[in-house]
Parts: structure tokens; C-alpha cells; sequence
């Protein structure tokens, strides 16, 4: 039927051509308009009369040699095309395309020069009906092409398990123009074309029998290298680049640590030794210093704009470079596309090849760009990506359906990767992996020095720029200003390190020390000096207060009553996490405290008051996590790059074989611990799993306690890695919590108990296992482990 219709369409398509009428037809439009541009002339080589035709155009005398030659061009044009055309009736079904490109060329060659304004109109109007010939010509010839093989190849196969091969076709007629790279993989407007694309490019057809399907060689996976150690940073600075003040910035941080992360390196090399690390091919795409987004923050560096994200980001690509892999880093689009092999384009179209990468670390604004440039590929390998993600991400927000059902949608989140793909700037999410920085280590004699210099009564605000000053304590004080420095002011000198402008001094009052912007040493060197560094309460979760714990200061901040969140407090708003936030730092708080983290009620005069004067009194030694060394942050991600793994997909659980092997009864895979609540997995139930299963403990939370909180109150972390091994009713059972029907569901609280109606649920989607979350209707199934002192990230057993 197919060929039937296209020989009568090809057979009408030759007559059209071949017939006398046709060709009469395109004479008499020629000679129409010969006839028409002699009449507009006419009134050129005369002055207008009365009575003239409407279509005469009054302009310049031509003179009588000039406008013989005008006449002479388009005798001439009206020949060529008289000429093309009989080529055309020659042509047939072929596939000759190169004569209508001689036609094309021939009428662009034909520039009418020294015309008036109503003859290059004329010439215009012909040129473009001889373009549109020569489109409709081109498109009959493709779509009547037969590539490969005889009528009939190409017809779209009815496959039940490439169920939308169909509407991927009828699309692709209908926009395969719309984006360049479909023509670069050899889409010509042919169903041939479309259906070699749509199996061999994409994966919406099945593979056509008449293709040679070994043309394409299969690629084997790059061989597997050990990963080594390197302290030398040359290589590292020169990808890093030049041209911002943000990379500027970057590079100097690199070089000043460079001494302490080669010492660390050495460190951690002796204490992994019989460890096999791999090398992996990591790409870095730091999307928020593009141009293409924008980049705010490099012109800010040098004017106390935050510099928290550049100084991760200088602190992660040191850490993958000093664990030895191959790196590469990228700062714009056209890098990333050059790193990926993206094909030219709008990016509606898959890369071909296999990911040239093992991990890709960016942030959410090069997840937004990765998904315009790499089309369906981003799907296919977004398992290797990590994100970068200052305050986290939790599963409600990041599964896009049940986020858009149940309003948990958000600018950013929805990108259904799993939930620790996202790497936070302090460990506040369970649910996510936390990355970290670094803050600088101090020598021994340094630390002498630091006790030896300290001035009691000298105290450092925390805030850059004017409005955090004057924003900070409108929002969060209600005794005002001036009374709250007042009283500080009462104690200790205030020194500040706003930035200002020469002719523009801060608003700050006249009673505080501002130095301006500081360099990071000068810094450095100020904070050794203060007993005292002060929060207002704004910026959140920075660095600056760990850097000023490490260099022998005091850190006071506010308490928040009731605590900040997205429901109360604007900041928060649109964040894809529901977060309450207690404190200005509340890793601070939580991890370190006092002595060198105090948080109290600045409302509280009296109790303010009593705080600085103790705080005068105290001798404080400088303290830094482990964690946020050097090599506290190349153990974790050395161990994050070593054993979490998101693409390789995960055994059911319990398998069949392993279920029968459960002691107790019923048999279990849960022991409680001795004069506890709380269970842990038993010895001989043994399955693979990072971290070990050895780290589990499993409890039980209260009606509306999210498993957070829960794990936090008996001193242990949420583990969302052990989630599916207490999805099961065993776990219920083991917990004493006595079920009359067991239900799957999607619910970013399940697995959970409710006691109301005797209900057991467990998670239908393992997208949406979450340690966050409550509700008063549910006690929670909540996975715990322990964590390694100083490393809250690994578990004692994860090494």
C-alpha cells in the first residue's frame, strides 16, 4: 500500500515537471514580471504625469546604458531558471540532490546591483519562490528515498515492548528540524531516518533486522587503575584557570593549605596501606561560577559577598586530586560539552558513546544544565552524578511525582536521584552524604602563641557585609541594636570586618573597629587575638565559625524560639527541606559546644550579660573536628568514592535462600542488645551491604519523632543505606509492634506502625526512604548506626 502511494505521488511529481502547461506556467510568471518591472521603470526615465500607474515609483533618473543592464539581469535570471527547471523534469526518483543545490546556487548568485528599492522587491519575491521550489522539491525527494534496503523497511515495527515507538516516529515528523542534532546523526526527514534514529540513537524502536547491527563496536570499560596519593598541586592549579576573582580566589586557598593536605595524604596513605584504592575519571562542573548562570559570586569575592561555596568547592577538587584520580574541571558550558561529547545542538538528543566519567560532582545549576545538554542521556547516567547542596535535599522534595502530589515541590528539588547523591556543607541531613571543607590546622607552636596573645576583652562580629549587620538584629532581637551592642561594648572592644566603600563607611556603630575586608591571613590573624567571635544569626551554617573555634575563639550565637524553617522564615522558603534550625550554626551547637560553643537567648539581657562575662573568664584552647582536617575529609570521601554505588542495581531483600537461615520465632534477622529497645542485625544473616550490616541498630520512634531525632536521642545516626533491610514485617514483629494488616505504600514516613488502627506499612518506592519526616499518627521504623569519634559520616566498622 505504501509503495503503490508513493509511486503515484512520484509519477504526479514528473508530470507536474514534464508538462508543457507547467513550464508555460513558470513563463508566464517571468514574463509577468518582466512586463511589471518595465511598467515600474517607466516612470523613471520621464517626470511623473497624471494618470500615471499606481505602480510607477518615482526615484533616481537611471541612465539609458544602466537600465538596459538591469534589464539584461533579469532576462538573464528568467533563463537560468527556465534552464533549471528542465533539469528538474530530468531528475525522477533520485537521489541526485547536488543539481537542486546548483539551482540554489545559481539564483543566489544573481544580486541584482544598483537597483532601486522596487526592483530588489521584485527580485526578492522570485528568489524566494525559487527557494520554496527548491524546499518542496527536497522534501518530496526525502521523504520518497529508501535508504538501506526496498519499500516496505520502513514501516514502524508494532512491538509490544517498545510500546511508544509510534508516537516517538509521529514526533519525530513532526519537529525532527527543531533541534540541529538530529541532522547530525543523520536524520534527513525520511522514516528510514527516523527509524534508524529512534533504535540506534535512542532506545524507543526496536533494532532493524536489514541494519548491520555490528557496526557499531562494542566498547570495553577503560582497565582499573590503583589510585595514589599526590601532593604536587601544579597540574591542579592550571585546570582551575584564570580570568575571576572567584577562581583567583580558589587557587589561593589551594596554595596555602597545599603543605597541610600533602602532610595529610601521608597520613592517611600510612593508615590505609593494605587498602586497594581505584582510580576513578571524575569530572568537577562547578555550575554556579558559569557565565551561562549567571555568576553572581565572583564580582562579590573582593566585596564581602559569601565565599562558603567557592571555599568547598577549592577544598573538593583539592581532596579528588590528592586521592590520586583522574580529574577534570570544568567552569563553563562549552568545557562540559567538550568533557561529555555532547553532540551539537539544543541537547534534545542522547550521547552515543558510553560516559566518559565515573562521577560527576557538580551543583544544582549544573544538574540544570547537564539536563538542557545531555537529553535522555542525563536519565541514563545520572547514577554517577553527586550535587553539591549547601542545605540539603530530602526525599519528599526529590521524588518528583509524590512532591508534586503531596506539595513538597520546590525550584530545586524533583530530580529523582537518590537521596545520597546530594552532599551537604555540614552533616544536617541524614538522608543525604555530607561532604564538608576544610578549616586551617594549627602547629603546635602556634597554638602556644594563640594562648600566649590572647586578649580577653576583644571580641569579632560575624558578618561581611553592612545589611547582615542591620538585618540580623532587626529580625532576631527585640531589644534593638544599639542596647545589644551596648552591653557587649560595656565588656569587650568590638572589632568588625565589614566591607565598605571609601566613600560610603559602613552603618555600623561608631563605637565598633571596622578593618574592612580583610585578606584570609589578616583574618586569621585578628581571630587569634579575639576571645570572643559573635553571631547576629544571619549567615546560616558558614565556615567562619569553625575557622574562629580552630584559632582559639568563643563562638556565642542566638538561640531561635521557635526554630527557623521554610513554614516561618523566608529564607528557608522554597528550600527542599523541611529543616527546623535552632541556632545560627547548628552543627556548632550539636557537635562541638561548650566551652567553645555557647548558644543562648539573646533577648535575655540579664542572661547575656552574665554569658560574656563567664566567657571572659574561660581559658579556651582551639579546637577543630576532625572531620573538617584534611584528612578527616580525605578519609570520607575516599571512602564515599571507594564503596557507594548507585548504578549497579540491588538485590531484593530477603531473598528467598537467606530468609530460611533466620534464627528465632518467628525467625528474624533482628537480636535485640542486652537491657535495650533497641535491635541490631544478627551475626549470622549475613548480606552485602555499605555501610556493614554490623552497624545497624533498628528502634522504634514516638508518635510524631522523625527518625532523626529518634536516632539522635539514644546517641546513634540515621542510616537511610539500611532502609531496606527493615522494610520487611519482621521488623515489626521483632519490635513487639503487633500488626493485623500489613499495607505498601508510597509515604515518605513508611516503614511505620500505627498504633490507632494496628496498621503495619512499609514503603512501596525506596526513592522515598527518609529520616526525616513525623507525624502523630505514626511511630517510625528507624535504621541507626554508630559513628566513628570526630567522623560522623563513617561508621566504626565503614574502614
Amino acid at each position: 500500500m505504501i509503495a503503490t502511494s508513493s509511486d503515484l505521488f512520484i509519477m504526479m511529481r514528473r508530470c507536474l515537471l514534464t508538462f508543457k502547461p507547467f513550464r508555460i506556467f513558470v513563463a508566464g510568471i517571468g514574463f509577468f514580471s518582466l512586463c511589471f518591472l518595465m511598467t515600474s521603470l517607466g516612470g523613471q526615465f520621464s517626470t511623473k504625469r497624471p494618470g500615471d500607474s499606481p505602480f510607477t515609483v518615482r526615484a533616481e533618473v537611471l541612465s539609458g546604458q544602466e537600465s538596459r543592464g538591469v534589464l539584461r539581469k533579469i532576462s538573464d535570471m528568467l533563463e537560468v531558471i527556465m534552464k533549471r527547471m528542465d533539469s528538474l523534469s530530468k531528475l525522477g526518483n533520485t537521489t541526485d540532490t547536488h543539481r537542486l543545490d546548483e539551482l540554489s546556487s545559481a539564483l543566489d548568485r544573481i544580486q541584482p546591483i544598483g537597483l532601486v528599492e522596487r526592483i530588489q522587491a521584485i527580485a526578492q519575491n522570485m528568489s524566494d519562490m525559487a527557494v520554496r521550489v527548491e524546499q518542496i522539491l527536497q522534501r518530496s525527494l526525502a521523504n520518497n528515498r529508501v535508504r538501506d534496503g526496498a519499500f516496505g523497511q520502513c514501516e514502524t515495527p508494532k512491538d509490544p515492548r517498545y510500546p511508544d515507538c509510534l508516537s516517538k516516529m509521529d514526533w519525530m515528523r513532526a519537529r525532527w528540524t527543531s533541534d540541529p542534532c538530529y541532522a547530525f546523526y543523520g536524520v534527513d526527514g525520511s522514516d528510514c531516518s527516523f527509524l534508524i534514529y529512534l533504535s540506534e540513537v535512542e532506545w524507543f524502536c526496536p533494532p532493524l533486522a536489514w541494519r548491520n547491527q555490528t557496526a557499531t563496536p562494542t566498547l570495553k570499560p577503560p582497565p582499573r587503575r590503583q589510585a595514589v596519593f599526590q601532593s604536587d598541586i601544579g597540574s591542579l592549579l592550571e585546570q582551575v584557570g584564570t580570568g575571576k576573582e572567584s577562581l583567583s580566589f580558589m587557587k589561593r586557598r589551594i596554595r596555602r593549605l597545599a603543605s597541610q593536605w600533602a602532610s595529610a595524604a601521608r597520613r592517611l596513605d600510612d593508615k590505609l596501606r593494605n587498602h586497594w584504592r581505584e582510580q576513578k575519571r571524575i569530572l568537577v562542573h562547578v555550575g554556579f561560577l558559569t557565565e551561562e548562570s549567571g555568576d553572581v559570586f565572583s564580582p562579590k569575592v573582593l566585596k564581602g559577598g559569601p565565599l562558603g561555596e567557592m571555599v568547598q568547592w577549592a577544598d573538593i577538587v583539592t581532596t579528588l586530586h590528592v586521592l590520586g584520580h583522574n580529574l577534570k574541571i570544568s567552569f563553563s558550558l562549552k568545557e562540559l560539552h567538550g568533557f561529555l561529547g555532547v553532540p551539537p545542538g539544543r541537547g534534545s538528543c542522547p550521547l552515543t558513546g558510553p560516559l566518559p566519567f565515573d562521577l560527576i560532582y557538580t551543583d544544582y545549576h549544573g544538574l540544570q544544565q547537564m539536563k538542557q545538554h545531555m537529553g535522555l542521556s542525563l536519565r541514563k547516567h545520572k547514577c554517577h552524578i553527586r550535587v553539591i547542596d549547601t542545605f540539603g535535599t530530602e526525599p519528599a522534595y526529590n521524588h518528583e511525582e509524590y512532591a508534586t502530589l503531596h506539595g513538597y515541590r520546590t525550584n530545586w528539588g524533583y530530580w529523582n536521584l537518590h537521596g545520597q547523591q546530594y552532599m551537604t556543607m555540614f552533616p544536617h541531613t541524614p538522608d543525604n552524604s555530607f561532604m564538608g571543607f576544610v578549616a586551617e590546622e594549627l602547629n603546635e607552636t602556634e597554638r602556644l602563641n594563640i594562648q600566649r596573645n590572647k586578649v580577653n576583652n576583644m571580641a569579632v562580629v560575624y558578618g561581611k557585609e553592612a545589611n547582615m549587620w542591620k538585618v540580623s538584629i532587626a529580625q532576631y532581637l527585640t531589644e534593638g541594636k544599639e542596647k545589644f551592642l551596648s552591653v557587649l561594648h560595656r565588656y569587650m572592644e568590638i572589632h568588625g570586618t565589614v566591607y565598605y566603600e571609601t566613600q560610603r563607611p559602613p552603618e555600623v556603630p561608631a563605637f565598633v573597629k571596622n578593618h574592612g575586608l580583610l585578606p584570609q591571613q589578616e583574618l586569621q590573624q585578628l581571630l587569634r587575638k579575639a576571645k570572643l567571635f559573635i553571631g547576629f544569626g544571619f549567615p546560616y551554617e558558614g565556615p567562619a565559625p569553625l575557622e574562629a573555634i580552630a584559632n582559639g575563639c568563643v563562638f556565642l550565637q542566638p538561640k531561635f524560639d521557635p526554630p527557623h524553617s521554610s513554614l516561618n522564615h523566608a529564607f528557608f522558603r522554597g528550600k527542599p527541606t523541611s529543616r527546623k534550625v535552632a541556632s545560627q550554626h547548628p552543627y556548632a551547637e550539636q557537635y562541638i559546644g561548650r566551652p567553645h560553643v555557647i548558644t543562648i537567648d539573646f533577648n535575655n539581657s540579664s542572661e547575656f550579660d552574665a554569658t560574656i562575662r563567664e566567657i571572659m573568664g574561660m581559658n579556651v584552647e582551639p579546637f577543630l573536628p576532625y572531620e573538617y582536617t584534611c584528612e578527616g575529609m580525605l578519609e570520607r570521601v575516599d571512602a564515599y568514592i571507594q564503596n557507594q554505588d548507585f548504578c549497579s542495581p540491588e538485590a531484593p531483600f530477603p531473598p528467598i535462600n537467606l530468609s530460611a537461615a533466620w534464627l528465632g520465632n518467628p525467625p528474624s534477622p533482628f537480636i535485640p542488645l542486652p537491657n535495650s529497645g533497641i535491635l541490631t542485625w544478627a551475626s549470622n544473616a549475613s548480606y552485602r551491604s555499605w555501610p556493614p550490616l554490623s552497624a545497624l541498630r533498628l528502634l522504634a520512634s514516638q508518635e510524631d519523632q522523625s527518625c532523626v531525632e529518634a536516632c539522635q536521642s539514644v546517641g546513634l545516626i540515621c542510616e537511610p543505606a539500611f532502609y531496606r533491610f527493615i522494610n520487611i514485617k519482621e521488623a515489626f514483629s521483632a519490635l513487639d509492634l503487633q500488626c493485623e494488616g500489613v499495607e505498601s505504600e508510597m509515604n515518605h514516613l513508611f516503614p511505620a506502625f500505627s498504633a490507632e488502627h494496628a496498621e503495619c506499612s512499609v514503603q512501596h518506592d525506596p526513592l522515598l526512604f527518609s529520616c526525616a519526616g513525623s507525624s502523630p499518627k505514626y511511630q517510625r521504623l528507624c535504621p541507626c548506626r554508630d559513628y566513628r569519634s570526630g567522623q560522623v559520616a563513617l561508621c566504626r566498622d565503614c574502614l
